[in-house]
């Protein structure tokens, strides 16, 4: 798509426009805290709620933020695009109060698809790797008029 906009601005409007229908990651206490052509890093802190029978992160949980920051780089280039498949090994557990960062970078795009990798951390620390794999569907999250305005 054609626009006015670098591709670094684009990629914040098109996640501006996701985060306010975003109500499942909202719910979670994501945060955005980076987003970028190609890119996105997304936050989250682990809840009571969130703890399994074994005192850690439940790995739906950390499956969860991981799928987000994927989404975000994904849709960046204001292509609606959907998960087509995701995989995680979990390599350490979460702990309670931990503030746990998923960092989302696209490895391959072509055509319709995609490939993305995301790590999650724990202070620094890998608790999970996941590969997503995308698929464009077609229409944009941030309309062309819109996008020549900003």
């Amino acid at each position: 798509m054609t626009t006015d906009l670098a591709p670094d601005e684009l990629a914040r409007a098109c996640a501006d426009a996701m985060w306010a229908n975003d109500h499942a990651s909202k719910a979670l206490g994501m945060q955005i805290v980076e987003i970028g052509e190609g890119h996105a890093t997304l936050s989250m802190t682990v809840t009571t709620e969130m703890v399994n029978g074994h005192g850690i992160a439940h790995g739906g949980f950390i499956f969860t933020l991981a799928d987000s920051a994927f989404a975000y780089a994904c849709n960046s280039r204001n292509e609606n695009t959907v998960a087509a498949q995701g995989a995680i090994s979990f390599i350490r557990p979460g702990k309670l109060g931990a503030r746990l960062v998923a960092s989302a970078r696209e490895v391959t795009r072509a055509g319709r698809s995609g490939i993305y990798d995301v790590r999650v951390t724990s202070g620094g620390v890998v608790i999970a790797e996941f590969r997503g794999n995308s698929r464009a569907i077609g229409g944009t999250l941030v309309p062309p008029q819109d996008t020549e305005q900003r």
